[in-house]
């Protein structure tokens, strides 16, 4: 990617993983495009925006609004040379037999489609572009299926496809595409929805947010179609 000042954009920009992977790319140098539902929620995380940092407030369901945050990103920057796709969401369902509509819709399209929306967005301007890294966020649960998880699990596991698929597709371009597999991150919003769970056993998002960067960095070059586990140092 040569000495260039590198654009990362990350989607789910506002959460608690998000904050981490921008502020590890921050700290890098690099121009960050800022992806989140809402601006109130940007603002709230990261202060205000300045001319590193573009907040791009947007629908990642609806593909205009993706491709429109694209547009801004070379308008800004002038490239996007890393996507970060880490807009998801999780949360325990029903069995197979009684799952409803709502819930495979919600935990496919919260997943699945925000991902599909961004790389039609973004790969073509990484194609122009010479290259780039792409690094998903899978889940540890997405490698088998587990009672009352089945619509999460599927979903999940359709992010690592993708990857694989698009690793084939695009590593003689000069895209890496690799995702990782976190196990249960250690959120405020976890620990209170799991209080006799010990925290220790989860991943910090600051951990994770490590593997992402080195997974978008020059070391990673040689790993296309990766899914990495991470999990907690106990």
């Amino acid at each position: 990617m040569g000495t260039h000042i590198r654009t990362v954009m990350i989607t789910g920009a506002a959460g608690n993983l998000g904050r981490c992977v921008a502020r590890a790319f921050h700290a890098s140098g690099a121009n960050l495009v800022l992806v989140d539902l809402r601006r109130e929620s940007l603002a709230a995380a990261f202060g205000a925006a300045d001319e590193r940092r573009l907040f791009a407030p947007a629908d990642l369901l609806d593909q205009e609004q993706a491709s429109g945050v694209a547009r801004a990103a070379i308008e800004r920057f002038g490239r996007i040379d890393v996507l970060c796709n880490l807009a998801g969401s999780f949360h325990m369902g029903e069995a197979v037999h009684e799952t409803a509509d709502r819930n495979w819709e919600f935990l496919f399209d919260i997943n699945g489609r925000t991902l599909l929306h961004a790389v039609r967005a973004v790969v073509p301007r990484m194609v122009e572009g010479g290259g780039g890294k792409i690094v998903n966020v899978g889940a540890f649960a997405a490698q088998k299926g587990l009672a009352r998880m089945g619509a999460y699990c599927a979903a999940k596991s359709a992010v690592i496809r993708l990857t694989e698929a698009m690793a084939a597709e695009l590593r003689e371009k000069h895209i890496n595409v690799n995702c990782v597999l976190p196990t249960i991150l250690d959120t405020p919003e976890n620990r209170t929805a799991m209080p006799d769970d010990d925290p220790a056993r989860w991943v910090a998002p600051e951990d994770l947010a490590s593997v992402i960067f080195f997974l978008a960095s020059d070391g990673a070059r040689a790993i296309h179609g990766a899914a990495l586990p991470v999990t907690a140092l106990s």
